[in-house]
């Protein structure tokens, strides 16, 4: 099965209490990742930041991976960006949608990349690899993050340049949207890094932060817990390697039930 059933079938086969929505719109960005938007269910609320079940009718199962929603609370599509598994059981599948095609998402969205999860500060990073930069793609275009932080930095590194498209496409996205330019101004600090080609900006997030070449390229001061907040999505070794560094500078590891200085996602895709 390459692609989800279609209309009739496929809602006589949607499991109660899911949302079945319909693709809008798919961008293959290279062979490994892709964006897809898809209606937003009526009634469906969540925080900027947070991720959702999304899933398809998979050999007549409903298969479900978390996703993080890659829109800002505010808008009236949902968005996603994800990685294409050739063999991932639903990315192998996910990957062949075109719009009409229906997608399912279970009812309750979750998360700790939320901005409630941290204390005040004044700049905020956002670390991120590959498609982690997803949750950020939704914080970086709310007004809410720049009504609560002075500056906001997200960092995207990836093997490959071609892999920072969608991250560049989202600050031109900013830019050309009038309301958005407006409340954004020059709040938004886009630090990209490969590290397996030619590039400007290149290495691992972790070593440029522990080597201060970060600190150094932005022109600010390293990490103080007395101003700085951090929020990190990205691969298991680099969550826990950039967890530590932020530790070791302290700041403390914050949830929604107890906001400190940053915060991780450990909800993965496959």
């Amino acid at each position: 099965m390459n692609a989800p059933a279609k209309t009739d079938e496929f809602a006589s086969a949607v499991p109660a209490g899911v949302f079945a929505e319909k693709v809008l719109s798919v961008t293959h960005y290279t062979d490994r990742l892709f964006r897809f938007t898809m209606t937003r269910p009526q009634g469906f609320r969540f925080r900027s930041g947070e991720f959702a079940m999304i899933g398809l009718m998979v050999e007549g199962k409903p298969l479900y991976r978390a996703y993080s929603i890659a829109s800002p609370a505010w808008a009236d599509e949902l968005e996603f960006f994800s990685i294409k598994v050739p063999d991932g059981p639903l990315t192998s599948h996910l990957q062949n949608i075109k719009p009409g095609d229906e997608v399912l998402m279970r009812k309750k969205p979750t998360g700790t990349l939320v901005l409630d999860a941290l204390t005040p500060g004044r700049r905020l990073y956002m670390f991120s690899t590959g498609t982690g930069v997803a949750p950020f793609a939704s914080l970086i275009r709310d007004p809410e993050t720049y009504e609560k932080f002075e500056e906001v930095i997200l960092t995207h590194t990836t093997r490959d340049v071609a892999e920072l498209k969608y991250g560049f496409d989202l600050v031109e996205e900013i830019r050309n949207d009038e309301i958005l330019s407006e409340v954004v101004g020059d709040k938004l600090r886009h630090y990209a890094t490969v590290t397996r080609e030619e590039f400007p900006f290149k290495g691992r997030i972790t070593d440029l932060i522990e080597n201060g070449k970060l600190f150094s390229d932005l022109g600010v001061p390293p990490l103080d817990p007395a101003i700085d907040r951090g929020m990190i999505c990205g691969s298991s070794a680099m969550l826990k390697d950039t967890k530590g560094l932020l530790e070791k500078a302290g700041l403390n590891e914050g949830a929604n039930n107890k906001p400190a200085e940053f915060v991780i996602e450990r909800a993965f895709v496959g």
